[in-house]
């Protein structure tokens, strides 16, 4: 623990020497910057962040803390090997443009916290709720520093790093990213990278300097994103009526200032497998039943009349990788996600009814490049909530009741991170500026599913989504008819 006191501290003076060198070096590093303009997704996120969705996190829980200059070098590995993550957002006001102005060297400091700093924030973070483990307090007060709140305050970098020293021998690492230039399949490569980095302890291969990543818009093979000007007109109306009949969870606190939490939802091996398998035998993803153990739960949440229907809307995220042009690889950093949106009437149905249901509809649109097809409106809508928050319910910014992933992470790496002291690990994003009520990032880890819900506090409290999720896991265990 002294060790590691020690070395934060030593880092705190190195980060005071070398910002003053920063403030000589930084107006020569910009003349030798590459810089291209966002495309239309990674603006979106650029509108949205400021607000408080967006902001991606990975945070690791080592009981086995390396040297942290060693864990400096590797970011400036990782900075190396993916451009997009050196990067600064320019804002320019005059044309109402954002843009990735990107350095040639990687530049992110790690801000060190001793101690007796990350207690103080445990503690701040805890508001009475002693259940909370520290790695997750110091994790969703990650979520909700935002350094992009302020376009005026001039170029902001994409990724931020911070180290917490909890107690002896433990230390919470965090890289805090924009999520326009890191998506969840981004975070799971970072993650994977560190991983090995931890595990050759420095002599596995160092920062390959990697090129600019393009946006999404531009690698959607052209057939895949044609749509009538008619069609187009008609989905939009579409959109807009549908936005103004979905349900949504009961708000508690729609006027407070808002913060992203978390909770979790685990299953076991025995639990897990059951559920794979009930949703294989039946055709369907994971994705669908954990949607429709959501909407079956808020509806239940409600104690409505049996007859009385409601319409909640469900967002499936797709990682559009392999069906651009080029095909990307999986640890190609950047957003590279794709959206579909369906709603759906609930009111007795069972779980797998409804999830098939849910399955079916999202499978179609996929089939039919919805994806593709309706990036812009949806980035156009989006833009429009953000902008006249009126026009969601007690303006509350929500979209939809809940956000799912196509698929899972699927991690069997438990030996290695037992080997390197990775005690915990998470990645997932904020979503209490615009947003769902409930967005899901579901892993499976080593055969055991750990899924964590993001929600929007105090608009919804902590105790109603642990309701919620409590209900959800009963749900699906008994729909795999698990005692």
């Amino acid at each position: 623990m002294a060790l590691t006191l020690l070395l934060l501290r030593f880092h705190t003076v190195y980060l005071s020497l070398s910002s003053k060198y920063k403030k000589v070096t930084e107006s020569s590093q910009m003349t030798d910057s590459a810089s291209r303009p966002t495309g239309g997704t990674e603006f979106s996120w650029c509108k949205a962040v400021p607000g408080g969705t967006g902001i991606t996190v990975l945070g690791l829980l080592l009981s086995k803390p390396p040297h942290i200059s060693f864990l400096q070098n590797a970011l400036n590995d990782l900075q190396n090997s993916h451009p997009i993550l050196r990067s600064r957002i320019h804002f320019e006001d005059s044309t109402n443009t954002y843009h990735f102005v990107t350095p040639q060297t990687p530049h992110v400091e790690i801000q060190p916290y001793d101690h007796q700093a990350a207690s103080q924030i445990v503690q701040s973070q805890s508001n009475g709720h002693d259940q909370i483990e520290p790695f997750h307090a110091l994790f969703e007060h990650e979520m909700n520093v935002n350094p992009w709140r302020d376009n005026s305050d001039g170029d902001t970098d994409v990724m931020y790093a911070s180290a917490y020293a909890i107690e002896e021998n433990r230390l919470a690492v965090f890289l805090r990213m924009h999520t326009a230039g890191c998506d969840r399949v981004s975070v799971t490569a970072l993650l994977g990278e560190l991983i090995e980095k931890l595990r050759s302890g420095g002599d596995g291969g160092g920062g390959k300097v990697g090129e600019m990543n393009v946006a999404l818009e531009d690698l959607v093979p052209e057939e895949k994103k044609r749509k009538p000007f008619w069609a187009r007109g008609f989905d939009m109306l579409g959109y807009s009526v549908n936005g103004f009949r979905l349900a949504n969870l009961n708000f508690v606190d729609a006027d407070s200032p808002r913060s992203s939490r978390i909770l979790r939802l685990r299953l076991n091996e025995e639990e897990t497998e059951n559920l794979i398998d009930a949703c294989k035998s039946r055709g369907i993803k994971l994705s669908g039943a954990l949607a429709a153990a959501g909407m079956i739960a808020s509806w239940t949440s409600k104690n409505l009349p049996d007859h009385q229907r409601e319409k909640y809307g469900v967002v499936t995220l797709i990682d559009c990788r392999s069906a651009l042009d080029p095909v990307l690889p999986s640890n190609h950093v950047g957003f590279y996600h794709g959206a579909i949106m369906n709603t759906h009437d609930v009111c007795k149905e069972t779980l797998w009814e409804l999830a098939e249901r849910i399955h079916t509809s999202f499978a179609n649109a996929k089939n039919n490049n919805k994806h593709f097809t309706d990036m812009n409106d949806l980035n156009f809508l989006m833009m429009r909530a953000i902008e006249n928050p009126g026009l969601t319910p007690s303006s509350s910014l929500r979209t939809s009741l809940i956000s799912v992933f196509e698929d899972p992470i699927v991690d069997d790496s438990a030996e290695i991170h037992r080997e390197l002291g990775v005690e915990d690990y998470l990645g997932c994003g904020s979503l209490h500026g615009i947003g769902t009520s409930m967005s899901l990032f579901d892993t499976i880890r080593d055969g055991k599913l750990d899924c964590a819900f993001v929600y929007p506090s105090p608009l919804h409290s902590r105790e109603q989504i642990q309701e919620l999720v409590d209900h959800m896991k009963s749900i699906l265990l008994n729909g795999c008819h698990i005692e």
